[in-house]
């Protein structure tokens, strides 16, 4: 029961607002023979250097090669960790992720410290290092996390790994396609060391990853058998991606690397075939390099494996769902972050330049490099988990330097088939809000909510995700106060919140860009205790002005006052009547109130989790406007504005 009440809420059982539209966009453009045909023989498609080519290593790594091979260094003399049993079982006893995770994660980046810094140096200084790393994962049971185990296993309903079968996960997937250009590079160096190193290393990708992919079609990732019903999510095109790329460099059998090659064709157009053709991610920016941006990766390394003769990358869909990185930051860091997304962030800035060079978009390109221009200082790192990427940023790093640094500022920007709405105007405000509905992937009951800043600082918020553990993806979810709508700038409507499902969504979603007003119908997305026929919000930012907010309701009875909450990062200042005053880089924003109708109130939220306050610090505030009488029909009209 618990691995479906995982699938269920990790992915959302859900259906999409348009439903799936079979595209197929790879298997539409590309048979197996093509795909045959097209396949560079014995991993001639690489474009790295050689181990052994020294000009190859010292000309790609230029500019962080001292930085790479310190990285390495710092690990030469790294005590490798356990991953004890208790490690595993943490997450059903406390729902702890990271006790697991955290000395993984140390190991892992500690191997790719050493394994790019012996790259770059090409010495043999680091290789007993590596050879350790390489030898405690062959160890290991399993690559996979403990919070993943129990969605895949079909043998026991625990955190702890069996023996008894392999599984992929995203991290066996990242694990085994970063080793799988290990074993592409150093093999020999490995050999030189004990023959059984990459023998063994080898071994364990057979199968622990490549055996799996071809043997079992029940991953929830690989999707073949997804009805409309069936969210595919950012783990399909990112566990695709991880297993292509460890087929290409490892398989040498050319007719057996197309079938596979076309088994994960058939697979990532399940991807595309839920998304919608706006291109929006309903998981949000931070989520974006792991679900457009890992379609990219696949696209990147499929390109190159078949010398460009499979592409997609004219696809307007495959565009569209690039540059919504770029319409999503807000500026100073901030970015529009519905569903689980953070609010701080940007982007990758090497694969936002990379995927908009694929698609033709200056937009993305540009944004790129103001991204690289924004944090100029920071120095390359060697000790990721995506060796690709991180090698890909090395080869692309000229690119990003020579590119003319800017941040698109468009009037208004439109998703129509996710219901995402942004829009900014002449006085400094950014105001985004969203239709969709209550089960889409990483969802919070948030049908209709908004956020609002104000010279690129947030005035009204959407705080987003705590810490994940075992209750974040479970039948708990709902029970955590980052994913009510109580805890969003929606009414709770005769005291009743929005509920989670798919059948609880907005409906009627307009957006008129000529009057800059967005509506829609939020009725739908609460339950019976509601008691609503109709409850229609229109938000409206004129170029001149600040934000209006116009509510018109029927109830079919009037149980209890309304409320209608907004959460905000500044303290709210409600001491005058009818108007709520924050203070933001030290201008005063304003929401102003018929005082007849509503009293104000304040709570304030103290932050305990390291993930909120990294955002928000100590605290966000929950600002309610309570209506001081029952009725059955009704409007209400809020202005915000700089005073």
């Amino acid at each position: 029961m618990r691995n479906l009440v995982f699938i269920l809420f990790l992915l959302g059982f859900s259906l999409s607002l348009g439903g799936h539209e079979y595209r197929d966009l790879l298997q539409n453009a590309f048979d197996i023979h093509q795909v045959r045909s097209s396949l560079v023989p014995g991993r001639k498609w690489v474009p790295y250097p050689d181990y052994n080519n020294r000009q190859g290593w010292d000309d790609l790594t230029a500019r962080y090669r001292d930085d790479i091979i310190r990285g390495g260094e710092e690990a030469l003399d790294y005590e490798w960790r356990i991953v004890r049993a208790t490690d595993y079982l943490e997450y059903d006893r406390s729902g702890s992720r990271e006790v697991m995770q955290e000395p993984f994660f140390a190991n892992y980046r500690a191997l790719s410290s050493l394994v790019m810094a012996e790259l770059a140096e090409g010495r043999g200084r680091f290789t007993d290092q590596i050879v350790n790393g390489i030898w405690l994962l062959c160890e290991m049971t399993t690559w996979s996390l403990s919070a993943h185990i129990a969605i895949a296993e079909k043998t026991d309903d625990t955190s702890l790994p069996s023996h008894k079968e392999n599984i992929i996960d995203l991290d066996v997937g990242n694990l085994g396609s970063f080793l799988s250009w290990t074993y592409y590079f150093l093999k020999d160096e490995l050999a030189r060391v004990n023959p059984l190193v990459p023998e063994r290393l080898l071994h364990n990708l057979q199968v622990r990853l490549l055996d799996p992919f071809m043997e079992r079609d029940d991953f929830h990732w690989q999707a073949f058998n997804a009805t409309p019903a069936t969210t595919v999510n950012n783990w399909n095109p990112w566990c695709n991606f991880n297993v292509l790329s460890a087929f290409l460099l490892l398989e040498d059998d050319i007719d057996k690397l197309a079938g596979v090659v076309y088994r994960s064709m058939i697979s990532v157009d399940k991807f595309t075939n839920f998304n919608h053709a706006d291109g929006a991610c309903e998981e949000g920016p931070s989520y974006w390099g792991h679900a457009a941006g890992k379609l990219y990766d696949y696209l990147q390394i499929l390109y190159m494996a078949t010398d460009g003769r499979i592409s997609i990358f004219d696809e307007p869909m495959i565009r569209n769902m690039g540059e919504y990185i770029v319409n999503s930051y807000i500026g100073n860091g901030w970015v529009v972050n519905f569903a689980d997304a953070t609010a701080r962030g940007g982007g990758n800035r090497g694969v936002i330049l990379r995927y908009g060079q694929a698609v033709n978009s200056e937009k993305m390109q540009k944004f790129a490099a103001y991204l690289y221009h924004r944090d100029k200082d920071r120095g390359y790192s060697a000790g990721g988990t995506d060796f690709f990427r991180g090698i890909e940023d090395l080869r692309s790093y000229d690119a990003l330097t020579r590119t003319l640094p800017s941040v698109a500022t468009d009037p208004w920007s439109w998703y129509p088939q996710t219901g995402f709405c942004y829009m900014r105007n002449n006085t400094g405000f950014f105001f985004a809000a969203k239709g969709g509905y209550n089960a889409e992937s990483h969802n919070h009951n948030d049908a209709g909510s908004f956020i609002l800043y104000y010279d690129a600082s947030p005035v009204f918020i959407d705080v987003g995700v705590g810490t994940y553990t075992r209750q974040t993806f479970s039948s708990e979810r709902y029970t955590i106060w980052t994913m009510q709508s109580d805890y969003h700038n929606l009414p709770m409507i005769n005291g009743a919140p929005q509920l989670p499902g798919r059948q609880y969504r907005a409906k009627n979603v307009d957006f008129d860009h000529r009057r800059s007003r967005f509506s829609l119908d939020i009725s739908d997305a609460y339950g019976e205790d509601a008691a609503v026929d109709s409850w229609v919000r229109t938000y409206t930012l004129p170029d001149d002005g600040g934000l209006v907010i116009e509510d018109a309701f029927v109830l079919r009875e009037a149980r209890q006052a309304n409320r209608l909450n907004f959460m905000t990062h500044a303290k709210p200042d409600i001491s005058a009547s009818g108007v709520v005053v924050l203070v933001v880089n030290g201008e005063k924003v304003e929401l102003s109130y018929d005082p007849g109708v509503f009293d104000a109130m304040v709570e304030t939220i103290a932050q305990t989790d390291r993930r909120l306050i990294n955002v928000w610090g100590d605290a966000v505030y929950r600002l309610s406007l309570i209506a001081r009488n029952k009725e059955i029909k009704g409007s209400y009209r809020f202005n915000i504005s700089l005073q």
